[in-house]
């Protein structure tokens, strides 16, 4: 399909704080976790297919893929690793799939194949995650130490997302231009400082005079 855009993801509930946080550190986790999902999902909005699926480095980071990888990695953590599989058929996981299949969408997968996809993995890990408390052992077969909790794992799969997150950034950022922490929070500066296109233009260029003046 041409000219797909994802729909925008809903916000996630508030960050417990205050009182609420001394609840425990559990629901604090959640949040991070739906946002990390949500911010995600925001860089995708408003792109074509093809810019979905554009290779922006020489390892090939996509935007699709990204979102297809750690949708399926998160759902490994949170149910094949607790001993409740999804059922998620996952292919690019099983022996003989190609290197980096995770990575990527194939031609036969739709964007919207893969947006379902990142739901699906979503909803599985909500679901175990919600019966189970942060104590709950964990088997990672191909960590040095297998034996983890679900904190551990909440705690992985958020740096995991965080991490990609990154990478995100910097490839929606050179596909169009589009930057910022997230959706109501840019937390980069704005009009209100005097800052436009034309002072990121100019900045840019500064900085590029800085670099070309250093040895090396």
């Amino acid at each position: 399909m041409t000219g797909d855009t994802p729909p925008a993801a809903p916000p996630p509930a508030p960050a417990p704080s205050g009182a609420a946080a001394d609840g425990g550190l559990k629901p604090v986790l959640e949040h991070y976790l739906r946002a990390a999902r949500r911010d995600l999902r925001w860089k995708l909005e408003g792109l074509t297919e093809r810019q979905l699926r554009m290779p922006m480095t020489p390892t090939g980071t996509n935007l699709l893929g990204v979102l297809k990888h750690v949708a399926s990695v998160e759902a490994g953590y949170f149910t094949d690793c607790l001993g409740r599989p999804s059922g998620i058929p996952m292919p690019w996981f099983e022996d003989g799939a190609e290197p980096n299949a995770d990575m990527f969408a194939t031609a036969e997968e739709s964007v919207q194949d893969v947006l379902d996809l990142a739901d699906r993995c979503a909803a599985a890990s909500d679901a175990v995650i919600a019966e189970l408390d942060l104590a709950a052992v964990a088997t990672v077969p191909w960590w040095s130490r297998p034996e983890v909790t679900l904190g551990r794992l909440l705690v992985h799969v958020v740096a995991e997302y965080q991490r990609h997150l990154g990478h995100v950034d910097i490839v929606r950022e050179l596909l169009d231009g589009r930057a910022g922490l997230a959706p109501a929070a840019p937390n980069l500066p704005g009009e209100d400082q005097g800052v436009d296109a034309a002072w990121w233009a100019a900045y840019t260029e500064r900085l590029r005079a800085l670099a070309e003046g250093a040895r090396g």
